[in-house]
């Protein structure tokens, strides 16, 4: 018996026989008072009296998700007032007006005339509604503000004894950022995340700007938790909450007995819906589906993909964008004013790109200021030459086959320039208090800027505001003047760390969730774009899943650890990874593995595609693999780990794809830098394999273990 299960089991000791058969009795009763619904994969339960949700059990894993009733909550509404803004409406001292069951499967609760913590009762009513459908919970609800506070934000559902399957079960928060998974331990051990001394408990937050999916891993089991709202209205946190705290700072080790001091121990789970409801108006809810899975993190993302494809439009990708091809990346000029490559000698860097198979060149620091100098200008730069210049160059690139994109950032303003300073401070965009949000930005070649010291600060524009959409959108119609293939908007995944616009007079009805924003500008730019060229790209750094039927290209940086969930979601996306080293056998390998498309960024996109030559050449074996074997690694469906077993006597990754005939090819590379390894691939119901490796296209049987040199890979695939 481990630690962990002996203090369980002594903690119950010592609150002894009499205290369990207390609780017994009061479950009894409990259940005699809830509104239950239940199919047969879930019951939740929640209270008559007070609509709190007090029980949740996963029946095919037998989970209990929440266990203790008397731990069961509600929702919580902040309501501030103009004096004091901490005032909360806390739904555990609400009495429900009603918790009914309006069918067989829905369950409606309704709070009226809402006892606020220091503003009295607020005339506040908020409708729930829950709804169980084949083993997955969608919250529902409706806010009907008639006071004369705002809402800024309500909390539902609430979770207020989030367990995981066992007191010996270790479980994870997994969220999606620019296209990876990422997670972070909960149970048993769980650390703070944000408001360091500001908060009384220990708290991780999820933001929906990042990720409209939460994943509550277990081994073998999880719960997937979602924002499905394409429209993305507003921001949504996912919210962890450990109560009263851990054994110390040192471990964060989560106390092991359902009690400490005396103090209950539990997990509080919510989401927070930031509504910012004015006095007398009603919000719809986005809806909050939470839907336990039997698996891994591809179980989880199985549940959002079924979602996504009832909203995801069917992208507008050029042809050559989802073939099989490779970038370059140049930095023409940093934000000092270098003027390395005058736009006449881009010409030679396209020349090279041609001459090496590579058949898009994304031109980065073109326009005034250069890189993030004198954004969000997309005016050519006299540093640099004419835009007569600028012009000719890209058709002379463009006419040997190698598409121009062009690099831009049009929600930022460079506030040192005196367009900002006379015009576009206007629409900016402001914090609750009326301040502007500013921010440094990136650091270039001198050691001035390198050193922080004249960074060059920046505003966040208001993309929530049409004038200034229309301002964007005039100056990417300068990219398409140009006669440029593409485009790529740099930092699209985020708006310098602000979320919302406060800003009073910028034509809408204030605040402004600022990715919301973001679609109605992109949609003005693909209408821009579609009067000059149906077939002009659309390519972002990171975009958000909600943003990719626009930004079809996605740009990432990737390593040995990154979990690429968007490729899972996504197999077919024309997504691309960053390549940067000398002998960068492992990124290439990377890229084969994951379906990305190269970015040869030779000194971090300041040199000649031909100034790595070791990482050049493997890069083009690697891309003439995938030409020859198109249908098994490039047209085929991505399946992760999914579908076959790979083990060997050293370090290796492996991915699986699965063709439309049900073929399918196994990816195979050794991580190894010094030392072959054997490999054991095991598949169910295994046919005829053939093999072949970047080094050797022409594919050979293949069967029982196999070698794999350091640093190579090798496909598999079946016949």
């Amino acid at each position: 018996m481990n630690r962990r299960t002996f203090n369980r089991l002594s903690g119950l000791a010592v609150i002894g026989a009499l205290t369990e058969r207390a609780q017994l009795v009061g479950q009894s009763a409990t259940e005699a008072q809830e509104v239950i619904l239940q199919d047969d994969k879930l019951l939740v339960a929640f209270a008559r009296e007070s609509g709190a949700l007090t029980r949740l059990e996963c029946k095919s894993s037998h989970w209990t998700i929440q266990r203790r009733p008397a731990l069961g909550v509600s929702f919580r509404l902040h309501a501030p007032l103009p004096s004091r803004r901490d005032n909360f409406v806390l739904g555990s001292k609400q009495r429900a007006v009603s918790v009914e069951k309006i069918s067989a499967n829905q369950v409606r609760l309704q709070w009226k005339d809402l006892v606020s913590e220091h503003g009295g009762v607020l005339p506040i009513t908020f409708t729930a509604t829950v709804t169980l459908r084949d083993g997955a919970l969608t919250f529902d609800g409706v806010l009907e503000n008639n006071s004369s506070l705002p809402v800024e934000t309500i909390e539902y559902p609430r979770f207020g004894d989030l367990n995981p399957p066992s007191m010996d079960s270790h479980l994870e928060a997994q969220s999606m950022w620019t296209g990876a998974l990422q997670g972070g331990e909960i149970y048993p051990h769980f650390s703070n995340d944000i408001g360091y001394w500001g908060i009384r408990y220990p708290t991780k937050t999820i933001n929906s700007n990042q990720s409209q999916l939460c994943l509550i891993q277990a081994p073998e089991q999880g719960i997937y938790v979602g924002m499905h709202d394409p429209a993305v209205r507003y921001l949504l946190q996912f919210t962890f909450e450990q109560h009263p705290g851990t054994l110390d700072w040192a471990s964060n080790e989560v106390p092991p007995q359902d009690e400490i001091s005396g103090i209950p121990v539990h997990l509080e789970f919510r989401t927070a819906h930031f509504v910012f409801a004015h006095p007398h108006s009603t919000v719809q809810l986005a809806p909050v589906v939470m839907h336990p899975y039997s698996g891994d993190w591809h179980a989880g993302l199985d549940v959002y993909k079924q979602w996504r494809a009832t909203w995801f439009a069917t992208p507008k990708i050029p042809a050559w964008a989802r073939d099989v091809h490779s970038w370059f990346q140049l930095q023409v000029d940093g934000a000092e004013q270098d003027y390395t490559v005058p736009y006449r000698d881009i010409v030679q860097f396209g020349e090279e790109c041609a001459d090496n198979g590579v058949t898009a060149f994304q031109l980065v620091g073109w326009s005034k200021g250069g890189q993030d100098g004198g954004d969000p200008s997309l005016d050519t730069d006299p540093g640099l030459g004419t835009w007569q210049e600028l012009y000719d160059s890209i058709a002379k690139i463009q006419a040997r086959g190698v598409k121009m994109v062009l690099f831009g950032k049009p929600h930022i303003a460079n506030m040192a320039t005196e367009w900002y300073k006379t015009e576009l401070y206007k629409y900016e965009a402001t914090d609750p208090y009326g301040d502007k949000y500013g921010s440094s930005c990136c650091s270039y070649t001198t050691p001035t800027q390198l050193a922080g010291i004249n960074v060059r600060r920046r505003a966040v524009m208001d993309v929530c505001c049409k004038a200034y959409r229309d301002i964007a959108v005039h100056e990417f119609s300068k990219i398409l003047a140009l006669g440029a293939s593409g485009w790529l908007f740099d930092e699209v995944l985020e708006h310098n760390g602000a979320l919302y616009s406060f800003s009073p007079n910028h034509g809408y009805d204030a605040p402004g969730y600022l990715f919301s924003g973001d679609l109605p500008l992109v949609k003005q730019f693909r209408a821009a774009a579609d009067k000059v060229n149906p077939d002009f790209l659309f390519a972002g750094e990171g975009p958000g899943d909600w943003l990719m039927p626009y930004y079809v290209l996605g740009y990432y940086r990737i390593g040995p650890g990154t979990r690429h969930a968007l490729r899972y979601i996504d197999p077919q996306a024309p997504l691309m990874a960053a390549v940067r080293g000398f002998d960068a056998r492992e990124e290439l390998n990377l890229t084969l593995l994951y379906r990305y498309i190269i970015s040869y960024e030779p000194y971090d996109f300041k040199g000649h595609v031909t100034d790595f030559p070791l990482t050049l050449a493997y890069g083009k074996k690697i891309d003439a693999l995938r030409r020859k074997y198109k249908a098994w690694i490039w047209d085929a469906e991505f399946r992760d780990t999914l579908g076959a077993k790979v083990t060997s006597n050293g370090s290796h990754r492996y991915t699986v794809f699965q063709t439309a005939a049900g073929k399918r090819a196994i990816i195979v590379v050794n991580m190894e830098q010094s030392r072959p390894i054997t490999v054991i691939v095991d598949v169910p119901n295994p046919g005829r394999f053939l093999a072949a490796t970047p080094e050797e296209l022409d594919a050979q049987p293949v069967s029982g273990p196999l070698q794999l040199s350091p640093r190579s890979a090798i496909i598999m695939m079946e016949q």
